[in-house]
């Protein structure tokens, strides 16, 4: 009897393939001895800022031989910000890069910019969040008027805070706005000089917490618990290598699907593997930022139904109309413009749990 190749690989997931093995969803079929063995495509992928546990699975899909299964041989570079990360992409410099999807949608506005689409979303919710002292009068989004608010130079989240004020009642005018540094955010509110900060619930938090703040003294006021509908971080792709390779797109694809879920079944490993790559980097801190990743971003409802990777169309179209409230669009975007799911496995390639 002939076993086809997606049986087999499910039979030998289920006798506990290791993690060096290779062996996974959409790995290289198996070849004969005397074959020669295929180049691997090389392939540049960048960061949008330095290494921290929201790359957890790409660095399990190294760890695990997910990407050279698939016949790639992937180089990580990091760029300043996911503007100069989509740069990259868009001229060719890079062939994916992880970005917040926000930032390409903006991008994607402006005239002439080059048809770079995302292929995958690792975050089915935005990390937007701001952080505030409880001692400060700041325990739910309704304390924020007569606040400060220290918002960081570039930070995306200030982009859904007028939706997010006017669907829970808080007049713009009401909150005082300061424009801070990234560098000074944490150490800002932690010396008491505003009252909360913009952010990402994963990052600041966590990084005030380190800096000897009481996490009973912290509220960390989440976007999406307050009606926010923005997608995060997402994998986007060369369009030159999309019409190019696209099934080295769908094997690049797969392997992040196989690095995240080694990345839930063994947080702790995959901390560990994420802070030795980093410099100076703690294991302790990476474990509880991917905890609160997996639980916050990644590991949501529409996920566990849908499985990982995709957009719902009509949480899309809501989340655009969101960020219109800040973002003048020249033209309305539309998902086929921001988002390719050709690439995607089919559902029971793309559940995770």
């Amino acid at each position: 009897m002939q076993i086809s190749r997606p049986t087999f690989l499910r039979l030998m997931l289920a006798v506990g393939i290791g993690f060096g093995s290779g062996v996974w969803p959409g790995a290289a079929p198996l070849r004969a001895a005397s074959d020669p063995p295929p180049q691997p495509v090389a392939i540049q992928f960048t960061l949008d800022r330095p290494l921290d546990a929201a790359a957890a699975p790409f660095v399990m899909a190294t760890v695990g031989g997910l990407f050279s299964a698939e016949g790639l041989a992937v180089g990580t570079n990091v760029a300043t910000s996911s503007a100069d990360a989509i740069a990259r992409v868009a001229d060719g410099a890079s062939d994916f890069a992880l970005v917040d999807i926000n930032a390409l949608i903006r991008f994607r506005d402006k005239p002439g910019s080059a048809p770079v689409k995302a292929v995958f979303v690792l975050f089915n919710q935005a990390p937007y969040a701001i952080v505030a002292r409880k001692s400060r009068g700041i325990k739910a989004l309704s304390d924020m008027p007569g606040k400060s608010l220290g918002v960081a130079e570039g930070d995306l989240s200030i982009r859904l805070w007028p939706s997010v004020a006017r669907q829970n009642g808080i007049k713009l005018a009401s909150v005082k706005l300061s424009t801070i540094s990234t560098a000074v955010r944490e150490p800002m509110l932690s010396a008491g000089q505003v009252d909360a900060v913009t952010g990402f619930s994963y990052l600041s938090a966590i990084n005030l917490r380190d800096r000897g703040v009481p996490a009973d003294d912290l509220a960390v006021l989440r976007f999406a618990d307050y009606g926010c509908e923005a997608y995060g971080f997402a994998v986007i792709v060369s369009p030159r290598l999309a019409a190019a390779r696209p099934e080295a797109v769908k094997g690049f694809v797969r392997a992040v699907i196989g690095g995240t879920n080694l990345a839930i079944k063994d947080p702790a490993r995959a901390a560990t593997e994420v802070a030795s790559r980093m410099d100076g980097g703690s294991r302790d801190l990476e474990l509880e930022r991917l905890h609160t990743i997996i639980r916050d971003n990644i590991l949501t409802s529409e996920v566990k139904r849908d499985g990982i990777g995709g957009i719902e169309p009509a949480r899309f179209e809501r989340s655009i109309e969101q960020l219109a409230e800040d973002v003048k669009f020249q033209k309305q975007p539309l998902l086929s413009e921001i988002f390719d799911d050709q690439f995607l496995p089919p559902i029971d390639g793309r559940l995770v749990n």
